[in-house]
Order: structure tokens, then sequence, then C-alpha cells
């Protein structure tokens, strides 16, 4: 049964209407962009009838981003969204890509910023030394399907913590919670700190002197690497240690877990999109997708 009290606009996208009023309002233009250049690729030059001819579009812009917005929030298959809005499944399918591109490329929102983005993490170490904000560095994982016995690297997809076949991603927050970045996903059996090595987070250390991330147990060789700039828990006193020392122990671990916890929030606010909870598409896809909602939900918590 719907829920009458919710508008259907939040409770079928997620979002506000005045979100996806903005959301139109900036992906149709790079849209449009788009299409005309794939069109002038197909003829081989300029078009030779007046803008406005020709066949009109079964799928307009706006009923596009609600099938994606839609198929990202409820995972919905791309013939039930076909039916839904009286096109065939191939024009959804279609529709969908281009999108969940557009929405990938978009980055995270910056707080009180009011249209600037963070697309890299040079621009997130960047926006920290300027503000003079501590950031939270977390991975969370995503279960995928498994690859075929037959395919190559089948093994790097095993994640040695959750005993499934994974992809990893990488996010950064703030002190509030809200996601400033995600990188390309890796796969599952990739350690955390690998992950993060390969995204460049040692040079942005040595180019940002002043930021400070606070990390949990897995990146203890970043910590090594980078004193004072990779922050991780305490090590545990070693056995027969004074009990000063150990009780002076727990409570540094519970503040810097209480420090930590707004990236976890973060993380949940991601997984409540139900594409997240488990992948069940192509592998190839899921960065996209981990992007694109990590914009979305960026841009969700910096309104609230």
């Amino acid at each position: 049964m719907v829920n009458r009290a919710v508008p259907a606009h939040r409770l079928f996208t997620g979002l506000s209407r005045q979100h996806l009023a903005c959301l139109v309002e900036e992906l149709a233009a790079p849209w449009q962009a788009g299409l005309e250049g794939r069109r002038h690729a197909a003829r081989g030059g300029v078009r030779k009838r007046a803008a406005g001819a020709g066949a009109r579009h079964q799928l307009v812009f706006v009923d596009r981003l609600v099938a994606t917005l839609i198929h990202l929030r409820h995972d919905l298959p791309y013939s039930v969204l076909g039916l839904l809005f009286g096109v065939d499944r191939s024009t959804i399918t279609r529709a969908i890509a281009e999108i969940r591109t557009l929405l990938a490329e978009r980055g995270c929102a910056v707080p009180d910023r009011p249209g600037l983005r963070l697309r890299t993490l040079t621009d997130v170490f960047a926006y920290a030394q300027a503000e003079g904000i501590e950031l939270w560095l977390d991975a969370t994982e995503i279960q995928v399907r498994r690859p075929p016995a037959s395919r190559g690297g089948r093994r790097a997809f095993v994640s040695g913590k959750k005993k499934q076949n994974t992809m990893k991603a990488t996010v950064i927050a703030d002190w509030r919670g809200r996601t400033l970045w995600t990188d390309a996903l890796r796969p599952g059996r990739m350690h955390d700190a690998t992950a993060a090595r390969n995204e460049g987070i040692d040079i942005c250390f040595q180019h940002f002197p002043d930021v400070e991330v606070l990390l949990d147990d897995g990146c203890l060789g970043l910590s090594r690497d980078h004193r004072g700039q990779a922050i991780t828990p305490p090590r545990k006193p070693r056995p027969g240690a004074l009990p000063g020392r150990v009780e002076q122990w727990e409570h540094d671990r519970h503040w810097h877990s209480c420090d930590r916890i707004t990236v976890e929030h973060a993380l949940a606010g991601h997984k409540r999109w139900k594409q997240l909870m488990r992948w069940t598409h192509r592998r190839d896809r899921l960065p996209d997708t981990y992007r694109a909602i990590a914009g979305l939900v960026s841009d969700r918590t910096n309104n609230a």
C-alpha cells in the first residue's frame, strides 16, 4: 500500500521536488550536447535539416531521469520500467545508461558551496586544507555475482573478510557524515590501504601536509608512512601492561570510534539505495552506479 503522507516523487525516487528540478536543469544541457555529438558522428558532418525536424523522442529527458532514479532507488527491471513509461525495454536500457553516466560525472556536493563539486581525491584534500577540516575515510564492500569459472582473475573478487565475491568502494566524508568523494571500485580481495594508495592518497598527503584523515585498523601502513596525518586507533597494549595503560587505551579507542561513526553513517546512506545492497548486474556498471548514488546522497545531506 502506498503511503499517501509521502509525496510520490520522494517515495519512488528518494528525492524532493526541488532536488529533481535542480537535476533536470543541471543535466539537460550535457545530455543534449552528448546526443548531438553522437548524431554528428553518425552523420559524418553537420546536420542538413533545421533543428527540430525528424522523429520525436518517445521518452523525454525528464522521464529518462525519473526512470533512472527509480531504477537506482528500487532496482526495478528494465522491462517493468518500460511498461510503466509506455516504451520498449531497449529504450529504457539506453536511457538509463546515458543518465547514469551523467550522474556519475557530477561528483559530490561541497557543503555550503552551491554549484561547486568535488570529483577527484586531490579536490577533496585541497578543499580540506582550505577549510581546515578533518576527513574520515572508510571502505565498504558490495556483494557481486561470481565471475565464470573460465574467466581469469576470478579469485580477485573473493573478499577475505566477507568470504563472498565483492567489490570495494573507498569513501571520504566530513565530520557531519556528508559524502565528499568515492573512488573507482576495486575487487574485494584488495586491501583497504592498497585501494587508497592506488587512488593516489600518498601523493595527496605529501602535497597537503595540513590535512588529517581518520582511518581504521586496516590502514596502519598509511599511519606509519604519514604520521600526524593518517590517524588510526591506538595499538593494543602488550599482555601484562599496567591497568592504567589499558584503561587509557580503551578510552582513546572509544573516542576514536565515536569520531569515525560519521563515515559509517555516510556508508549507511548509500546502502539505503537497493542497488547497493547487492549488485546483480554487470560488474563494469557498478562504479558509475556507486558514484551516481554517492553524488545524489551528498546533495540531499547538504540540503538537509
